[in-house]
């Protein structure tokens, strides 16, 4: 695996500190899941909480991408980590009070997601800006492997937190979490951006300029779209474990957080899958990719038929390997293809398609397993997903005919 990011002193504190901010995401991840499920034990509702966490990026995250072209990455990041703490600090108050209700949560849902559109670009802008440009790809990949450890290891955490302990002491130790990472920011020093800035543009053309860019690159276009349908029909049902967890296998919070710890199992792997899968010069999108999509919807009508426990977590981890190689490497073909002046407008970009796919995936996959069993929901979820990568592969055969 290429680690030539680490010779970065800034790097390994910016990879460092965010071992402890990963891991209150994905804590709070689960336990916001099992609290929407404590709650109303609706699927709906805990998809649609699922949907708020991610919606705002949908429609705010190209605004907060120029916004990262123009202001101060490192002032911008501890911003957004701040009030990440203070939003899980006040949902810890509100719990431990016995003052939250669903729409309390619906509210909170909706802040968090508010705040992580605008660190979004601001996350994936700011590590590539801390190393040496021919080191990008490595910076790239090592804080996805950071990512999916965390998110290995933090659903376990909450797990075993909810089970012993309790909701509230999970919700008090992931606000905790946060600390270690806003201090690191505070010492980092990023890489001057290169090139041209938005300073002098004004906002709507800067913002038209970023769309502009994605447009006409053929690779990145490509890159969003499978990038698209891998999140909205196989990240989508992991972002609503709650439902199979609970509903389908009755197995409460520790059963959440198995499987969601089997994701991060699955993740993992697919991460260090990328480690020996080469990339492309041109920054195009190779075969496999959207070979290994089918193979991955495959996984979900497995899921579906195959109703047994530990057939269920060794299932959710193959569709938790198979998103993350997808996503990594689209998101890595495009962070070795554009220049600092476009990289927080881009990547806004793929913000929105990436995570918002994923946010409409969940609400789907909510909305349907309330009016039908599971199996019918996740072979229904298959077939439309079957269904779109036949559409794409027809398109794209008559563009060139």
């Amino acid at each position: 695996m290429n680690v030539s990011a680490l010779a970065s002193g800034q790097f390994r504190r910016y990879l460092g500190g965010n071992v402890f901010a990963l891991n209150a995401l994905w804590m709070l991840r689960v336990t916001v899941g099992w609290i929407a499920w404590e709650l109303t034990g609706s699927a709906s509702f805990v998809g649609l909480v699922a949907f708020l966490y991610f919606a705002p990026t949908m429609v705010a995250g190209p605004l907060f991408g120029v916004l990262t072209d123009r202001i101060d990455i490192k002032r911008a990041a501890v911003l957004t980590q701040s009030t990440l703490m203070f939003l899980a600090a006040s949902l810890s108050v509100l719990y431990g009070s016995g003052l939250l209700t669903p729409f309390g949560l619906l509210a909170y849902a909706t802040l968090t997601g508010l705040t992580m559109s605008a660190h979004a670009p601001v996350r994936m802008s700011l590590a590539p800006r801390l190393v040496e440009r021919d080191r990008i790809g490595s910076a790239v990949n090592l804080v996805a492997m950071n990512f999916n450890i965390a998110r290995m290891t933090g659903p376990a955490l909450a797990g075993y937190l909810i089970a012993e302990f309790g909701v509230f002491t999970c919700l008090l130790v992931t606000t905790v979490c946060y600390l270690p990472f806003i201090l690191a920011l505070a010492t980092l020093r990023p890489r001057a951006r290169q090139g041209q800035g938005t300073e002098k543009v004004r906002f709507f053309e800067a913002l038209l300029a970023g769309f502009g860019y994605v447009r006409t690159d053929t690779n990145i276009r490509a890159a969003l779209l499978i990038a698209a349908l891998s999140s909205f029909f196989l990240r989508g049902i992991i972002e609503v474990l709650p439902i199979l967890a609970d509903g389908v296998f009755d197995r409460g919070a520790s059963g959440l957080g198995l499987l969601t710890s089997a994701a991060g199992v699955g993740a993992v792997l697919g991460g260090l899958f990328l480690a020996i899968l080469p990339g492309r010069p041109d920054g195009s999108v190779p075969p496999l990719i959207p070979a290994l999509y089918a193979l991955g919807l495959g996984v979900l009508s497995a899921l579906g038929l195959f109703q047994v426990w530990g057939v269920a977590m060794a299932l959710v981890a193959a569709l938790a390997f198979v998103a993350t190689v997808v996503s990594i490497f689209c998101q890595s073909a495009i962070q070795m293809q554009i220049d600092d002046t476009y990289r927080g407008r881009v990547m806004s970009i793929w913000a929105v398609v990436a995570i918002g796919s994923a946010a409409l995936g969940s609400l789907a996959f909510g909305g349907l397993a309330d009016v039908m069993t599971f199996r019918a929901t996740a072979l229904t979820m298959a077939g439309a997903g079957l269904a779109a990568l036949i559409v794409r592969i027809a398109v794209r055969i008559a563009r060139r005919g």
